[in-house]
């Protein structure tokens, strides 16, 4: 039971921040974030919530897995410590793409973001491979909206 609650907590703190995130891109998304030039492949604006909760949720359940492993201990805090790192990252791209509208500087940002999310998953992978797994997709999103970052920032210099 304190291994589910574990990882139930670690879920909640992660769609916290996700929704303090969306909280920062609420007001942008119908005012800003329309007036830029964006490039074909810009998914549609309804696909980012239910995109972001399911690797929120996946991120959760990873670092509680990760948490509830019974690894040394020194070990779990080093892997968690990146996942905290790349979690507030995540926050301040929110913030420095929609709150301060600077493509280019959230573009820098999300590269290390993007590091900061794979060396977090080499960490989980080490202790648990289903919770380095489960941050696959986060990857591979963030992969994506760099280059949408990327794109975004090159259509509107």
């Amino acid at each position: 039971m304190q291994r589910i609650l574990k990882i139930v907590l670690l879920v909640v703190g992660c769609a916290g921040v996700g929704y303090l995130s969306g909280m920062v891109t609420r007001e942008s998304i119908t005012t800003w974030y329309p007036t830029l030039v964006k490039p074909v492949f810009n998914p549609p604006n309804w696909i980012f919530a239910p995109v972001w909760t399911s690797l929120y949720i996946m991120m959760g359940i990873a670092a509680g897995l990760i948490w509830t492993s019974g690894s040394d201990k020194k070990i779990i805090q080093k892997a968690l410590g990146f996942f905290a790192i790349q979690l507030g990252l995540n926050a301040l791209w929110s913030y420095l793409f929609f709150g301060l509208h600077n493509p280019l500087l959230a573009l820098i940002e999300i590269v290390l973001l993007w590091l900061m999310i794979y060396e977090t998953y080499s960490q989980f992978k080490r202790i648990n491979k289903i919770a380095g797994y489960l941050l696959i997709p986060y990857l591979a999103w963030v992969s994506f909206a760099t280059l949408l970052n990327a794109s975004i920032w090159w259509l509107n210099r």
